[in-house]
């Protein structure tokens, strides 16, 4: 599986002579007014885009650069050697920022983010505080080497191993560790491996720490949740999906103890999509959980669906359409796996949920 909302990403930039564009990023410097200008463009970035967002209470992530000299990791791609305390690390996709984030990964200077969603700068619910200096440039669904070669990153975490262009083009501009994360495997899976695989294993048992602590703390609020069925329910393709995809969603809804639609448990957890024709399979469900992306413009796309749904009468039929409070939206970038987005996810339960 693959960051979803539109086909296989393709690399569609070009890495047009690494030498030179070395030499370009080699000529930029910020000067501590421009550095000022970034940090009050982003707050504003942040303030428009995550109206009314879900944003968990984070620890501080202070970044770890431990040891010297280098260790050998083994990708999609195979061995690969790879510095032990890099000090500008850099994610391929935005989940593999978070990642680093909570690995203690001192960051480059510049990050990538979506380019589509309505995002102008970093997910909502990341950890601001450990990017407060970190710019940002469009990564996805287009690829932009260029300015990953700007960023000037002595370590690369790339996650979107599936793209063989990808993992072969990253090394040319910095050591890589290349792993396929959407191979429809838990995220969870995937961050522990990385973690123990960079010698970093610590600082996934304390995020896991901080995940098994809150679960407890909504369960508690939560009455009979085995009596709650609940499904992820996306839309793209002109079908309704109902998958766990990279296994955010259903994770959550298992530690709780709420009951996960049969539809989405189809597949190996990787659901059904369904036509209109099939919506019944969906009959049951009391919350539906459905990804949305930010702003106005976004938030008319999701409308949009619901409305071209409601002109189905199997839709209005279905149980979480007829509670009131039954379509629970949540940000899109969740849906794909990283430790914050783990905690906001859960955050969003609660609110939807609790007592």
């Amino acid at each position: 599986m693959t960051p979803r909302k539109l086909p296989r990403p393709r690399a569609a930039a070009i890495l047009a002579g690494v030498a030179g564009l070395m030499m370009a990023a080699s000529c930029t410097t910020d000067t501590p007014t421009e550095a000022a200008d970034d940090t009050a463009e982003r707050d504003d970035q942040l303030s428009e885009q995550c109206q009314e967002a879900v944003i968990p209470e984070l620890p501080e992530l202070p970044a770890v650069s431990e040891g010297t000299g280098t260790q050998t990791v083994t990708g999609v791609d195979g061995e690969a050697e790879v510095p032990v305390a890099p000090q500008a690390a850099l994610g391929m996709y935005t989940t593999d920022v978070d990642i680093l984030a909570w690995l203690r990964y001192p960051l480059a200077s510049s990050q990538p983010i979506r380019g589509d969603g309505g995002y102008t700068t970093f997910p909502c619910f990341f950890p601001q505080d450990a990017l407060a200096d970190v710019s940002t440039f469009a990564n996805y669904p287009e690829y932009d080497y260029e300015s990953i070669l700007m960023a000037e990153p002595d370590f690369i975490l790339n996650g979107l191993g599936y793209d063989p262009d990808v993992v072969a083009r990253l090394p040319e501009i910095a050591p890589t560790y290349n792993v396929d994360a959407f191979d429809g495997r838990s995220w969870m899976e995937h961050f522990e491996e990385t973690a123990a695989a960079l010698g970093r294993s610590q600082y996934y048992e304390e995020w896991k720490a901080i995940y098994d602590a809150r679960i407890a703390e909504v369960a508690a609020e939560i009455d009979d949740p085995a009596s709650i069925t609940v499904a992820p329910v996306g839309y793209w393709e002109d079908q309704f999906q109902t998958g766990c995809y990279a296994g955010v969603e259903c994770q959550v809804f298992d530690d709780l103890g709420l009951t996960i639609a049969p539809t989405s448990l189809e597949n190996n957890r990787e659901g059904e999509a369904l036509s209109g024709e099939q919506l019944g399979k969906m009959d049951g469900i009391d919350y539906a959980f459905m990804i949305r992306g930010l702003g106005e413009e976004e938030e008319a796309v999701f409308q949009s669906t619901l409305d071209e749904a409601a002109q189905n009468p199997l839709w209005a039929d279905l149980d979480f359409v007829q509670n009131e409070d039954g379509i629970v939206g949540y940000e899109f970038e969740m849906t794909f796996g990283s430790p914050s987005g783990q905690l906001a996810f859960l955050d969003v339960v609660e609110q939807a949920l609790a007592s």
